[in-house]
């Protein structure tokens, strides 16, 4: 009788291929308790410093969480269920963008992919002040994930 594969341990490089490919992923905070707070955001990778950034309002409970406790873990699916990439590090949480076009207001327009990018720039970056916008930047210290190697 022969076993089933086991889960495949993705090596940095695909871990990190993984993390750019994907537009989505799921952000964890910690709420008081120390209970998981998730969240679905639209997410971008730069490899090289190793940051993962979000953009949000200012008032959400997932930016209390970062501003009290700031460490947090971003999850991204694979193709396939059987796969995923976990980045885990601190989190820092800009300053409000106040002028549209501002430093935060381009790195939010920055973190878009190309296909959700808005068609009037500077309508979209002024309501980015309107909405009180801010970018997430999680420094990622531990990344892993795997892949199931099965058909389904």
């Amino acid at each position: 009788m022969s076993r089933p594969p086991g889960p495949r341990v993705l090596s940095e490089e695909d871990l990190s291929a993984l993390l750019g490919a994907q537009h989505f992923s799921i952000l964890a905070t910690n709420r008081r308790s120390g209970h998981p707070h998730l969240t679905t955001m639209v997410h971008s990778w730069d490899p090289e410093s190793r940051v993962v950034r979000f953009f949000t309002t200012a008032d959400r409970v997932k930016v209390k969480h970062l501003r009290r406790d700031p460490r947090a873990a971003v999850h991204v699916p694979g193709e396939d269920v059987w796969s995923f990439a976990v980045g885990e590090g601190e989190a820092e949480v800009s300053e409000i963008t106040t002028t549209p076009g501002d430093a935060v207001g381009r790195e939010v327009l920055s973190i878009l992919p190309e296909p959700m990018r808005p068609a009037d720039e500077r309508a979209f970056l002024e309501q980015l002040v309107e909405e009180r916008r801010v970018v997430i930047r999680l420094k990622v210290n531990r990344l892993y994930g795997t892949a199931l190697d099965v058909d389904g």
